[in-house]
């Protein structure tokens, strides 16, 4: 007789008696994340028939055009989670200032920052979109969540996931013990253990970036895309795949599935020199599974993790995937960064551009 399928909620349960002092205010949290995700899921699944398609005809923080699923998918969060008693405050890429718990709530020891929809440029196309969540604890002797509460370097997450809403609704998560897959049965409602101790394979084949941003690469990154694309004749010596979702949640878990190494660094276009990912609810939570699941989480200088948030909006460059893909562009920005100078006579030429 087959072994009974675990349930997400008996996981973190399970979870929760291996932790010594709990008292399953966290487990509490990741139900009601659980919760949320199941309503996404069916909000996303119904598309044009729930009237959820198209533009906002507003935006956010980040001066980008929101989708009315940005909208509802945030609203769901914060009406699941403020009364759920786990809470001191949220942060969302569709708010501009941090999400206060009211007085009238009770408040927990938790902070909860999410991405409600990500890749929301593929809703009205049918690909992939999902949910990012990251969950930190208040620092010590603090009391009220504010923005100063929320810059804590990644490493210091309890628990990080996703949801990905493509063909299967999952929810991909980590509570510092490796990295769990679970799967949504949508006939009993429930998510169930499908990929435990989700591990990045070590060998790469395949890289994902935007090369429409060739042109504003830093010498490493261009470097190593070169590389990759010069095949088995060049001198990785061998044939390189290329990818591109445009929703981060896809390219972490093709990653997480298959291996693989994804690129959005940071570049010289007007406002890229910092990066474009979100640190605090994309880069970190991200960065978090992948290097519980084995593989490598960096800035394209360092650990994504140990990258202390300036701001709650901060934007990062980010790379991560196979280990030693990752480690490969660390050394390239080591030693291989400088700049040539860019003029028709002089420099080398990378595979996107003209040879001289």
């Amino acid at each position: 007789m087959p072994a009974p399928q675990q349930t997400l909620t008996e996981f973190i349960i399970a979870e929760q008696r291996r932790s010594p002092g709990a008292t399953g205010t966290l487990t509490a949290l990741i139900n009601d994340i659980r919760i949320c995700c199941t309503r996404i899921a069916h909000l996303v699944g119904k598309g044009a028939l729930a009237d959820a398609h198209g533009k906002a005809g507003s935006v956010n923080v980040q001066d980008e055009e929101q989708a009315k699923l940005d909208l509802l998918a945030n609203e769901i969060f914060l009406t699941i989670n403020e009364r759920g008693g786990s809470l001191a405050a949220m942060v969302s890429e569709e708010m501009a200032e941090v999400y206060p718990i009211a007085d009238d709530i009770p408040r927990g020891r938790y902070l909860l920052a999410f991405d409600p929809l990500d890749g929301s440029s593929n809703i009205d196309v049918n690909s992939p979109v999902g949910s990012i969540f990251s969950v930190q604890a208040l620092p010590p002797g603090v009391s009220d969540g504010d923005a100063s509460s929320f810059l804590q370097p990644g490493s210091r997450q309890v628990c990080a996931g996703y949801a990905l809403y493509g063909a299967t609704t999952m929810i991909v998560l980590s509570l510092g013990r490796g990295t769990h897959g679970f799967t949504l049965d949508r006939e009993i409602g429930e998510f169930i253990l499908t990929h435990p101790d989700v591990r990045v394979p070590e060998r790469a084949s395949e890289f994902a970036i935007n090369s429409s941003n060739a042109r504003h690469w830093e010498p490493a990154v261009r470097r190593y895309v070169d590389e990759c694309l010069a095949g088995r004749n060049g001198p990785r010596a061998k044939d390189f795949n290329m990818r591109w979702v445009a929703a981060l949640v896809a390219e972490a878990h093709r990653i997480l599935m298959r291996g693989g190494i994804f690129l959005y660094p940071r570049d010289g276009r007007e406002g890229g020199g910092s990066g474009k990912l979100r640190l605090l609810y994309e880069a970190s939570p991200i960065g978090f599974l992948v290097e519980q699941a084995g593989g490598r989480a960096s800035t394209g200088y360092g650990p994504i993790l140990d990258l202390v948030p300036q701001s709650i909006h901060q934007r990062t460059g980010f790379i991560f995937g196979s280990r030693t893909e990752v480690e490969r562009i660390e050394e390239y920005h080591r030693n291989h960064n400088e700049q040539v100078y860019d003029a028709p006579l002089f420099g080398t030429r990378g595979l996107f551009r003209d040879s001289a």
